[in-house]
């Protein structure tokens, strides 16, 4: 497939710029200044770029992706709930919300082999402390959650996104 089929409505500027960050921003103070440098735009046209990407879809978000096993956090869990789904989306955004869950997101059920439909990513030292953050969860969601699980993490599968082929 061709790059124009597979990113449509992406200009050459575009295409540069996303090549540029797909490994991540500079780890500089000015990380747009410093994208600009690079690719001889104003940094102004950078960050506008960017906003246009995020509102289009183009780019999902802009975020640190931070090695949690560098931080010290060597009991990473992704807790599974199957929470009654009227009352999911205000209890997800509390699950979000908590300081040791990193991300947070609904799925859809594949009864009868996998009841689950709210994910939350739980970091801890030990994976007692996991155990105990998910019992605060548990706490949090009540009655709402029927079953859970949590699937400890063994080791890092992936930290990069979709990357951009050549031309």
């Amino acid at each position: 497939m061709s790059a124009s089929a597979a990113a449509p409505g992406l200009d050459p500027v575009d295409r540069r710029l996303l090549k540029a960050t797909q490994a991540g921003l500079p780890l500089v103070p000015r990380p747009y200044h410093a994208l600009a440098d690079r690719l001889g735009l104003a940094p102004q046209e950078v960050m506008d770029r960017c906003e246009r990407l995020l509102a289009r879809g183009v780019l999902r978000r802009i975020a640190a992706v931070p090695n949690h096993y560098a931080l010290g956090y060597h009991a990473n869990g992704m807790t599974v709930w199957d929470v009654d789904d009227a009352r999911i989306d205000a209890l997800g955004e509390r699950v979000g919300a908590l300081p040791f869950v990193s991300h947070c997101y609904l799925r859809p059920r594949v009864p009868p082999a996998w009841p689950y439909n709210l994910f939350a990513m739980v970091h801890a030292e030990t994976r007692m402390e996991v155990v105990e953050r998910a019992e605060e969860i548990a706490g949090l969601l009540g009655d709402a959650a029927r079953a859970r699980d949590i699937l400890f993490s063994t080791k890092i599968l992936k930290k990069t996104g979709m990357r951009l082929g050549a031309e």
